[in-house]
């Protein structure tokens, strides 16, 4: 097996994505996602600072044939973080970026990127320690408002992730008493050249799925307006909103068909008062 290196922004990084599969085995490895074909964690560079590493093994023989045509994740997290910065985007930087070949098929692709040292995923940046800053409702609608309006720019921008969970979503304090904010899963991140209310539906939706769970319906609501830069009127309001659930509604028959069952439970809803304690 050969290891082939798609990009390299210091010559230590090359040799990092060179030993990427090597490291990733060593203690200096510390594991933050551990899920079917993906290992992602963080790695300690003695002398450079630390990186994050992202493993994407291919599914099979012939699914790592036909992988050079459309791009192995880590081409594609490339593609997608040039797509942001010419956006002005936040997102981690790529350091570096390989893959691993055998018998013409793409194995597996590695990316090394940045660490986010000073952010959080959404909900734990939201919550806190035991939920304890989930308890301050404008703090929360504060953060909320900050990342639906950096969804609305990269959508203005032509831009759309296949992707866009909470998890995806990190957030930090702002020195100036804001708060910034950054997406990741880069290699999901397409730039269309009309980009139509039922892509940025599907964003929404896909959002809404992961951040209901410590939401109540009103604050996703305020999301929602805030994403819109206003309220809109009542009517109008209700047309969106009956769409975006008809929307859910599809795209959970879907992943229900998909697991083989009839049925796929929706998530409960917080209740508003609970959430403000």
């Amino acid at each position: 097996m050969r290891t082939q290196v798609l990009y390299a922004r210091e010559p230590r990084w090359r040799e990092v994505a060179e030993r990427a599969e090597q490291l990733i085995g060593t203690p200096a490895f510390r594991p933050i996602k551990s899920e079917g074909r993906t290992v992602a964690g963080v790695l300690e560079t003695p002398g450079s600072p630390s990186v994050f590493i992202k493993k994407s093994a291919t599914a099979s023989w012939m699914r790592g044939v036909v992988m050079p045509f459309a791009g192995s994740p880590a081409l594609r997290a490339l593609r997608g973080a040039a797509i942001l910065e010419a956006a002005s985007i936040p997102h981690p930087r790529p350091l570096a970026a390989s893959q691993s070949v055998a018998r013409g098929a793409v194995r597996a692709s590695y990316l090394v990127s940045e660490m986010l040292h000073d952010g959080d995923t959404l909900s734990r940046f939201a919550l806190g320690p035991g939920g304890s800053k989930g308890r301050d409702a404008r703090r929360r609608r504060r953060i909320l408002d900050a990342v639906a309006r950096e969804i609305r720019r990269f959508h203005d921008a032509g831009i759309y992730t296949r992707d866009l969970q909470e998890t995806n979503v990190m957030v930090a304090d702002a020195p100036d008493g804001g708060f910034r904010v950054w997406f990741l899963d880069l290699e999901d991140f397409r730039r269309v050249r009309t980009l139509r209310w039922s892509h940025r539906m599907r964003n929404l939706v896909h959002l809404d799925r992961s951040i209901g769970r410590f939401l109540c319906r009103a604050a996703r609501l305020a999301f929602l307006y805030a994403y819109l830069g206003a309220r809109p009127e009542r009517e109008e309001a209700r047309r969106m909103v009956s769409e975006i659930l008809a929307m859910k509604a599809r795209m959970d028959r879907s992943r229900a068909r998909r697991r083989g069952s009839g049925t796929f439970p929706s998530r409960p809803e917080l209740d508003c008062a609970s959430a403000r304690g």
